[in-house]
């Protein structure tokens, strides 16, 4: 039990790693998008997306899956011994996923809470605000209709007889 800690803290840690670096330089991913995909399909020079850096939570399983699946199976041809068991990679994966979502809560809250972005949102709800008060005392814009509640309601044509009127039966 203890060593399966070690390896969920461990693999958190190098969760965050992954997204921090990646954020930094998508050079890895870009190098396979060029190599797997044709000239029109490869992305944008723009696109900062990574293997788990801008995923979706679906494929950021798949990514780290897959790269622990690579990890097992060079520790299991490099150690004489079989020291990668089913609790350990499946602790592994789900701490590289808490990982990355930690570190995309860290290393990008600053850019949500810079001070011009504070401004914005504090200039939209004073005009949602200006709004809502703007106007009238009296909510009631147009008068009330008052009908007539003997008033006799027009027949209208049943169903049957807009269709023979179209033609459409006889």
């Amino acid at each position: 039990m203890t060593l399966e800690i070690i390896v969920f803290i461990a693999s958190i840690l190098t969760g965050i790693l992954m997204y921090w670096s990646e954020s930094k330089s998508n050079k890895i991913y870009r190098f396979f998008n060029h190599m797997m995909h044709a000239k029109d399909l490869q992305m944008k020079p723009e696109n900062n997306k990574g293997f788990v850096h801008r995923q979706a939570f679906l494929m950021r399983l798949v990514w780290i899956t897959f790269f622990l699946l690579l990890l097992a199976i060079v520790v299991s041809f490099v150690t004489p011994f079989n020291a990668f068991y089913i609790q350990y990679f499946a602790s592994a994966i789900v701490g590289i996923l808490i990982g990355t979502y930690i570190a995309s809560l860290f290393l990008f809250a600053g850019e949500s809470v810079k001070k011009e972005n504070l401004e914005k949102a504090l200039q939209k709800g004073k005009d949602f605000v200006e709004d809502l008060t703007d106007g009238d005392d009296d909510p009631v814009k147009e008068p009330l209709l008052k009908e007539d509640p003997h008033a006799k309601i027009p027949e209208q044509k049943s169903a049957r007889d807009r269709l023979k009127d179209k033609g459409m039966i006889k």
